[in-house]
Order: C-alpha cells, then structure tokens, then sequence
C-alpha cells in the first residue's frame, strides 16, 4: 500500500501541467525576454514623459507616472494574451481646519488594444523606435 501511495503521488507530480501563458519577459523561455521587454517599457515610460504634458496630465492630476507596463504571452504559440499598462497619481492637498494632509492618490489600469492573435514578435516589430 505504502508503495502504490508513493507511486500515485509520484505520477501526479510528474503531470502538473506547465503554465499556458508566461509573462512577456519569460518567453520565449524564463528570463530571455527580459531585455527587449524592459528595453520596450523604458521606451513607453520615456515617451509618456514627453506627450502627457500637453495631453490628459493638464486635468486634476498633473503628476501621472507609469509604474509598470506587463503582458502575457501564450507560451507554445507567441501569441500575446493581453498587455496593460498600470499608471499612478497623487495630489496631496492640506486640510485648513486640522493640518492633516489629504492624499488622492488614483491608478488606472490600462489595457493595450491587441489585434486577435497578436504574434509578440509583430507587437515589437510595430512598437521599435524610428529608424530602430
């Protein structure tokens, strides 16, 4: 009995099923995407830097940092499953009566609008930098 037992658990661990979809600087295997995945992340920050001045920062909310930017791929085909973008804000303001500081502090999650079947290779591909 204490055999069968040890050979039951031993098939069900050999079975866990690997993960179908990976974070994007996992694939196409751990790790070995980090590079261009971060290299495209910088970009975005960098860019954002430059645009959200003179576009929806002039609101409530002037501070707006990107925090991280993250998608998951499908590991066996390269197919990216969905891509957001997690930004923050904060305005602190003082309260006149206690002296206490009041903090509204937003984040938004924003999903990146992917084609159905988005190849990651064809994502990069349409977001290098010009003449890159």
């Amino acid at each position: 009995m204490t055999t069968y037992g040890g050979l039951l658990l031993a098939a069900a661990v050999g079975a866990a099923p690997s993960a179908t979809y990976v974070d994007a600087v996992d694939y196409p295997a751990r790790a070995q995407g980090q590079h261009r995945f971060r290299d495209l992340e910088e970009r975005l920050i960098r860019d954002f830097g430059h645009m959200c001045p003179d576009t929806f920062c002039k609101g409530m909310y002037r501070r707006i940092q990107p925090l991280r930017y993250r998608c998951s791929v499908e590991s066996a085909t390269g197919v990216l499953g969905e891509c957001v973008w997690v930004l923050a804000a904060s305005e602190p303001t003082v309260d006149p009566s206690s002296g206490a500081i009041v903090v509204a502090a937003p984040v938004w999650h924003c999903r990146t609008p992917l084609a159905n079947d988005t190849h990651i290779e064809d994502f990069y591909q349409a977001l290098k930098p010009w003449g890159g």
